[in-house]
């Protein structure tokens, strides 16, 4: 009910509604000091539940252990929010390689250059304006026509975090061809989903699911009608065929509880994807 309540909110709304929700807890750690470094205001981030911190370095160490991340990379973070990911990451990369964000709230990014870009300047971070329905009407850019601004094989590493779930599929579509265009060859694509297979339908089907995905599109489900982009489930074939049609390969698949799997190994489910070392013009 919760839920359903905020997305009646509009963007704007919601993100007063949660500094106001966290007012006296955020007012509280700022007098007494119990706010952890490099840690924005609990009302401030818009990103995700659970703590900001532990989901940070939990994530961190997916990056490495299952898509192999290495000190060096050149790192792409698709949706950076206000550096949840970005911040243990400064410890595992010091200066050896670098850190590139883009995020749709204006917010989000100026706390990350303010926090961040300031004392690591091979951490950078860019405003994005891209229409929206859960965070963003203010701009009407639409994704599903966005270049991301980097050059051709610029990347060792891209990763999204949720970003996919909030994603339609004309915008899916051209944010996977546009992450095989930055991503060198051999380099890796970590990212999350809500994913539609056999079991992960029949979970849904008699109600075991902690989410509800009820308006059905064929390739995607949706969770709300008139937030479209509050989540989305998509078909996993559908999104296997999009990494296939753009020079992708399924590394693994880690599926997650948010079906109520009785085995899972994170909330959303972890896909890891491998740009060819060979081009398609060449074979």
């Amino acid at each position: 009910m919760k839920r359903h309540l905020y997305y009646l909110l509009s963007p704007k709304l919601r993100l007063v509604t949660r500094r106001l929700y966290f007012l006296p807890l955020d007012t509280y750690e700022c007098l007494t000091g119990k706010r952890p470094a490099n840690t924005p205001p609990r009302g401030m981030v818009f990103v995700g539940y659970g703590d900001y911190n532990e989901q940070g370095k939990r994530f961190a160490e997916y990056f490495v252990k299952l898509g192999g991340l290495q000190q060096h990379h050149r790192v792409l973070d698709v949706g950076c929010g206000i550096g949840r990911m970005a911040v243990p990451l400064v410890d595992f990369t010091g200066t050896k390689g670098s850190y590139e964000g883009f995020d749709i709230v204006k917010k989000g990014i100026v706390w990350c250059q303010k926090h961040i870009s300031a004392k690591h300047p091979n951490f950078r971070f860019m405003h994005v304006g891209l229409h929206n329905e859960l965070y963003n009407t203010n701009d009407r850019q639409q994704a599903k026509n966005f270049v991301f601004p980097y050059e051709d094989a610029e990347f060792d590493f891209v990763f999204l975090t949720s970003v996919f779930t909030h994603l339609m599929p004309p915008d899916t579509a051209q944010y996977i061809a546009e992450i095989s265009r930055v991503l060198k060859p051999g380099g890796t694509c970590f990212c999350t989903f809500f994913l539609l297979n056999t079991e992960s339908k029949a979970l849904l089907a008699n109600g075991s699911s902690f989410m509800k995905f009820d308006f059905d599109h064929g390739n995607y489900r949706l969770h709300s009608q008139k937030v479209e982009t509050a989540n989305v489930a998509y078909k996993e074939e559908y999104i296997l065929s999009l990494l296939a049609k753009n020079n992708m390969q399924l590394k693994s698949l880690h599926y997650g509880q948010w079906s109520a799997r009785k085995e899972y190994f994170d909330y959303q489910d972890i896909l890891v994807a491998q740009k060819s070392l060979i081009s398609p013009e060449s074979s």
